[in-house]
């Protein structure tokens, strides 16, 4: 039986094997789907489909910088914290941002869809099915962001790989004392977590509704005051959720005499820059996914009476 395009498809689909494997099993079983699929189990190569109902939410952020103008940061996610300290998960994480340093893609689909740079021959999605078939648990590629720019970009990485940073920055000079700004600002992202860079990026609707929720709380708190007070009251309340939500507001954590804005500022000025914190990229491993809490004894149990 002549093995099609979409036969290939179709095994790859519900197997997680590579493409290659999948064409290399329906030529052995003669374009037979269950024989293909049993021929990739024996050899390993469907491995990644019995992981598939596991839950990833362990894993590391890593980032890299080339010549301070284009940066990455992945995030990639395995089941145990165990496998997210493995020396051999950790290289295929590298392996991940070079990848995506080099990558032209716009989302996930296209990036998993890429050829490994590491062999051509592989796409990045053949790439981690391997990998998953040699570690032996559900990995995911979850995410990624490129940042080139004409100024300069750095990062910062926290915890071993549990909270990544990116930063950007318009700036004419890049110096050393610029790149160690920057890198200050990364780790104020890292531990404070603002949502936006400034008060630009505040989305019109977000204030409305935010001033829709401060007003009922000023008038359930001060029903005898008169909208006026009111109204100054809600102001007040809305800048001060203005300075912990957008980064250039927020009290710069190594001197709390400054915000991050005049902390930039500053820095700028010492080094005759012309220099404006543009962006942030801000990835924390295992953000909104669920964790599985296991029972690691009854789980060995059960392995060990399958």
């Amino acid at each position: 039986m002549a093995v099609t395009a979409k036969m290939v498809k179709e095994l790859r689909e519900m197997t997680g094997a590579g493409m290659m494997d999948c064409k290399k099993a329906l030529n052995e079983t003669n374009g037979d789907m269950d024989a293909a699929i049993e021929f990739l189990r024996k050899n390993g190569e469907a491995k990644a489909v019995k992981k598939a109902g596991r839950i990833a939410a362990e894993g590391i952020v890593m980032a890299d910088v080339k010549d301070d103008k284009t940066a990455a940061i992945v995030e990639v996610n395995s089941e145990t914290d165990f496998v997210a300290k493995n020396a051999e998960f950790q290289g295929f994480v590298k392996a991940v941002v070079n990848q995506a340093i080099a990558s032209d893609s716009a989302d996930m689909d296209g990036f998993m869809a890429e050829a490994w740079n590491e062999d051509a021959s592989k796409t990045v999605q053949d790439a981690l099915n391997e990998k998953i078939s040699v570690i032996g648990e559900k990995l995911s590629i979850r995410r990624f962001e490129k940042v080139v720019t004409d100024g300069c970009v750095v990062s910062y990485i926290h915890g071993g790989g549990r909270i990544g940073v990116l930063v950007e920055a318009e700036t004419d000079v890049v110096n050393d004392e610029i790149r160690s700004c920057l890198k200050n600002v990364a780790m104020q992202v890292a531990a404070m977590s603002p949502k936006y860079t400034s008060r630009d990026e505040v989305d019109a609707s977000f204030l409305e509704h935010e001033k829709e929720i401060l007003l009922a709380q000023a008038k359930q708190e001060n029903p005898n005051k008169p909208d006026n007070i009111i109204e100054k009251m809600i102001i007040g309340r809305l800048n001060k959720e203005m300075k912990e939500i957008c980064l250039l507001d927020q009290v710069y954590v190594q001197d709390s005499d400054l915000t991050v804005a005049k902390y930039v500022e500053k820095v700028a000025k010492e080094n005759g820059a012309n220099m404006t914190v543009k962006r942030f990229v801000r990835f924390e491993t295992g953000e909104g996914l669920e964790k599985k809490n296991e029972d690691f004894a009854a789980e060995v149990a059960a392995q060990m009476n399958a």
